[in-house]
């Protein structure tokens, strides 16, 4: 029987621990006791419907803990998912909680095969790899979108594994195992090859959001039909309908990071490309701004902070690049998010009346649009055209 250890109860974490934990001992550590009594309680920490689904109606193996002996001493597997935020002092990713972890579990079980989860920067693993002399460390990555976790993990487009050695392809079965998708294709690399895929892909992506924004930009500045030039465009296959809904900007927890840590891997390999998605999510920013001040509001109300629908994160999101823009001209805002428990959200008053809310807004900027808006729709200013994200 394997017994697997998950660190990091986010959104990566705790869809691999909810979905290897049907068939697997799984223990979910973190560090935070709440997480740890809510996940023990069956009651996710996280907005995702799947998750709370299967922690509420199915028999799973699992136990949350955040005491490090219990968590590393019988692991075969511990699967590192902590949280890895660019740092712009140093133009890479903070990987110290990655080595932490590390340091810890190698104290406690030196033989346990570490699968990193986490993001990092091209060429981490072989180095972290050489500086201790320790082989059965390897990188898989994650791609998942927040809220859809545990469905990105039961139906996965692919599963790549940085490694070819029998404790890699150990793991890959046992993703394949918990997955409902049959076939997944299943890639082997070296571990360079693992870490370049996960923030090329991540790039990619926010390379088509970044193209059919300044689309939409072009479009406003010309007046002429975005939704029509999309249509037109998307019809070829080659292109296709996905990933072209116009939005603030690309944001979250993944896209703005990974995208500046890839581009500060190109410090040595000539580029124009990588450079100009980091720079284009500013000046989309930058448009909607001016298009809005352009309005003259006298109070913007901004609807939800989340990044996306059906998420609970805040971090990064698209809107607080507009909010920002919109604060530096000393344009009061009021912000209505229901997940926010505070009043104040850095200098806006956060407003719980829904109603009250869109009565003292001028102008309501949404990322996505929402039927709650709908009573308003003079006031409402987003870029949403299809209603997805």
């Amino acid at each position: 029987m394997v017994q697997i250890t998950v660190v990091g109860i986010g959104y990566v974490g705790l869809s691999n621990a909810v979905m290897l934990a049907q068939h697997n001992d799984v223990i979910a550590y973190d560090i935070d006791p709440k997480k740890v009594e809510m996940l023990n309680n069956r009651i996710s920490p996280l907005a995702d419907a799947d998750i709370e689904h299967y922690l509420a109606n199915r028999p799973l193996r699992l136990t949350a803990t955040n005491s490090t002996a219990q968590a590393f001493a019988s692991a075969d597997f511990i699967i590192v998912a902590t949280p890895t935020n660019y740092d712009p002092q140093t133009n890479s990713f903070d990987t110290s909680s990655v080595k932490r972890v590390l340091d810890e579990v190698r104290n406690i079980n030196p033989m346990a095969t570490i699968v990193i989860k986490s993001t990092i920067p091209v060429g981490y693993t072989e180095s972290i790899r050489q500086q201790r002399g320790d082989e059965r460390i390897f990188f898989c990555p994650e791609f998942l979108r927040e809220g859809k976790a545990l469905h990105d993990n039961l139906y996965p487009s692919r599963i790549v594994v940085g490694a070819h050695t029998p404790e890699a392809h150990q793991f890959a079965r046992l993703l394949q195992e918990a997955a409902i998708k049959p076939d997944i294709p299943v890639l082997f690399t070296g571990a360079g090859e693992a870490e370049a895929i996960k923030l090329f892909a991540n790039t990619y992506l926010a390379m088509r959001v970044a193209y059919f924004n300044e689309l939409d930009s072009y479009a406003i500045t010309h007046g002429i039909a975005t939704r029509d030039i999309i249509e037109g465009i998307s019809l070829d296959p080659r292109i296709g309908k996905h990933y072209n809904n116009p939005s603030f900007g690309y944001g979250g927890y993944c896209l703005p990071k990974d995208t500046r840590q890839l581009l500060a891997n190109f410090s040595e390999t000539p580029q124009n490309l990588i450079g100009a998605i980091v720079d284009a999510n500013a000046t989309r920013m930058d448009f909607l701004a001016a298009d809005i001040l352009a309005r003259q509001p006298g109070v913007v109300g901004v609807y939800r902070l989340a990044m996306k629908q059906g998420s609970d994160n805040f971090r990064e999101s698209a809107i607080q690049g507009i909010m920002k823009r919109i604060c530096d001209r000393g344009i009061p805002l009021i912000v209505y998010e229901p997940d926010c428990p505070d009043s104040d959200f850095f200098g806006s008053e956060v407003v719980a009346d829904l109603a009250d809310f869109k009565s003292r807004a001028d102008i309501i900027i949404s990322n996505r649009r929402s039927s709650e808006l709908d009573d308003v729709p003079g006031k409402v200013y987003s870029r949403d055209i299809y209603g997805t994200d």
